[in-house]
C-alpha cells in the first residue's frame, strides 16, 4: 500500500486517537483491579502509537515483532526517541504476551501501574515525534 503524505498524516492521526482510547481503557481496567487486561490495553495503546509514527515513514509492519523491530531501528537507533522508550515498548510486548498466553503468571497492581505509566510516556513521546515529523513534511 502506497500512501501519499496526506493519507499518511490522516492514518497517523487515526492511530494516535486509537492509542489514546486504548490508554483510557487501560486506566479504567487498572482502577477496577483488572491488572492483566490493563496490561493488555496498555500494550495495544503503545502499539497503536508506534504504528502512528511509523506510517509517517511509509513503514507499516504487519506483526507485533515487526513493529518492535522498527521501533528500535527507525525510532531508537535514528535518535528520535531515547533507548529507554524502546525498552519500555519491548517490555510491554513481553508482558502482554505473558498475561495473554502464559499460565500461572503472577501479576499485581504495581505491574499494571508500571505498564500503564510506561505506555503513557511512550505515547507522549510519539506525539512529540509525530508533531516534529509533520512540521518537517509541511516545510518541504
Amino acid at each position: 500500500m502506497t500512501l501519499n503524505p496526506g493519507e499518511k498524516k490522516t492514518l497517523s492521526s487515526y492511530r494516535l486517537k486509537k492509542a489514546e482510547r486504548l490508554l483510557d481503557d487501560a486506566k479504567l481496567l487498572l482502577n477496577e483491579d483488572r491488572w492483566e487486561s490493563s496490561i493488555n490495553r496498555s500494550y495495544y495503546a503503545a502499539l497503536s502509537a508506534a504504528k502512528a509514527v511509523l506510517i509517517l515513514f511509509g513503514i507499516d509492519p504487519k506483526t507485533h515483532e515487526g513493529v518492535k523491530t522498527m521501533v528500535n531501528k527507525k525510532l531508537v537507533l535514528d535518535g528520535l526517541i531515547p533507548k529507554e522508550y524502546g525498552k519500555w515498548f519491548r517490555n510491554l510486548l513481553f508482558e502482554r504476551e505473558d498475561v495473554d498466553y502464559a499460565d500461572y503468571v503472577d501479576i499485581d497492581s504495581s505491574d499494571a501501574e508500571d505498564a500503564f505509566q510506561n505506555a503513557s510516556k511512550f505515547i507522549e513521546k510519539t506525539k512529540e515525534v509525530i508533531h516534529t515529523l509533520i512540521q518537517q513534511f509541511s516545510s518541504k
